[in-house]
């Protein structure tokens, strides 16, 4: 019997005992080793488990594992504290990095709407003094490379030197166990396109730090996202100093007397605020399979694609979506998080391989443990609030975002 987190059919998760599974890494603060204790380190005292990350401990060394529990939030509270010393030398600009996945959380959690709970959350980021930014703009990049990506990967390929599939996934759970326990031949046909916290990070280091006449060194920045997986991304790339969970920021405030009133995110330029919350269309990982697909369709046969229409597999979670003429398949994408073994035969050429293929879970990063969870097991009632008011938030198109245009000329061609 194959290991259902990650298909291998001998997995250390199966052999561990509970109390193993659930071992969590303590970390001292600096204050706490001094017996001092600010006001924000008595918020300092989650602990991160290991068996809450989505890959297999199997694909996790031992070091990496220290790592992502020290990846939790009394760093932030050790600089939220430096910052309120006299030594202004130490200061920290803090930057934090909301991900549009994180917003219903909220909003089901306080009862509010979508934007008026972000306005909420940014008010409250705001009075610690950090600098608050909504990621779909660095989803936004990510899908348009991964659309130029696919064109230039299809035109390329032939039989002699494979260019397709192409596997899309932002999420590093995913990634991690492609790299570590597939390799080749599956990695060539891993998409090159940096994800959407990769490419924040540059954001905020790069072009924002130019913005405010500041040293990269000088920004402390923090994303928030759904899931575990995403603090072990933090260790692998640069941009960012912390990843905390959507469900360790609601700790936050609700354990925080600070006041909050209603306002905007920032954005990148200037005085400018995000006063609308948007998304992609398609799921709740961004939306890569749909963007990329309606991409081809017209950029390769001209055809404009309405409505999608998937078709179920082996399983719900394994689906596929495909572009017909005259009973001809021009395109054929599939999307299943727990079927990377098909994908696997589809390269070496043992089964016929679809054109691309990635991760895609029905309710997806919504249902992430690092916010939908309660007392270790899914809140299906807080998970069903999270879908209804994921899919009433307005969908805009990236290549419709005049802010993405003016950072492609301003910062990438400029």
């Amino acid at each position: 019997m194959k290991c259902e987190h990650c298909t291998q059919k001998e997995c250390s998760k199966k052999t561990k005992t509970d109390d193993q599974e659930n071992a969590a890494v303590n970390i001292q603060s600096p204050t706490q080793e001094n017996g001092e204790k600010g006001e924000f380190h008595k918020l300092a005292d989650a602990k991160i488990f290991l068996s809450d990350c989505l890959v297999c401990d199997s694909c996790v060394a031992a070091e990496e594992g220290v790592q992502v529990s020290q990846q939790n939030t009394k760093d932030f509270f050790r600089v939220l504290s430096l910052n309120k010393k006299c030594d202004t030398s130490q200061h920290k600009v803090l930057a934090v990095s909301v991900c549009p996945q994180s917003l219903p959380y909220f909003a089901a959690k306080f009862s509010l709407s979508v934007t008026d709970e972000s306005k909420r959350l940014c008010s409250f980021l705001k009075s610690l003094g950090a600098h608050v930014f909504d990621m779909k703009i660095a989803a936004d990049f990510s899908i348009l490379e991964s659309q130029k990506e696919f064109v230039c990967r299809y035109c390329q390929h032939h039989e002699e030197e494979p260019r397709v599939p192409m596997l899309t996934s932002a999420c590093p759970g995913w990634v991690q166990y492609a790299e570590h326990m597939l390799g080749h031949p599956i990695t060539p046909h891993l998409f090159m396109a940096k994800s959407p916290k990769q490419i924040m990070g540059s954001l905020v280091k790069d072009y924002f730090t130019r913005w405010q006449n500041l040293s990269p060194d000088k920004i402390f920045h923090v994303i928030v996202a759904p899931c575990y997986d995403k603090k072990l991304e933090a260790l692998c790339s640069r941009g960012a100093e912390c990843m905390l969970t959507s469900g360790e920021i609601v700790q936050i405030m609700e354990q925080s007397d600070l006041a909050s009133n209603d306002t905007a995110m920032d954005t990148l330029f200037g005085d400018m605020k995000e006063e609308e919350v948007r998304l992609h269309k398609g799921t709740s990982s961004d939306g890569y399979l749909v963007h990329i697909f309606k991409h081809m369709a017209k950029e390769l046969f001209n055809e404009d694609m309405g409505v999608f229409t998937y078709h179920i597999l082996r399983n719900k979670d394994f689906q596929e979506v495909t572009l017909e003429r005259d009973g001809e398949v021009l395109l054929c994408f599939e999307t299943g998080f727990w079927n990377i073994q098909k994908w696997s035969e589809a390269v070496e050429g043992q089964v016929p391989p679809p054109l691309h293929g990635g991760p895609g879970l029905k309710q997806e990063c919504l249902s992430s443990r690092g916010q939908a969870q309660r007392g270790g097991h899914a809140d299906r009632e807080l998970l069903q609030q999270m879908e209804g008011i994921y899919a009433a938030i307005p969908v805009w198109p990236p290549e419709t975002s005049a802010h993405v245009q003016a950072l492609y000329q301003e910062w990438l061609w400029g």
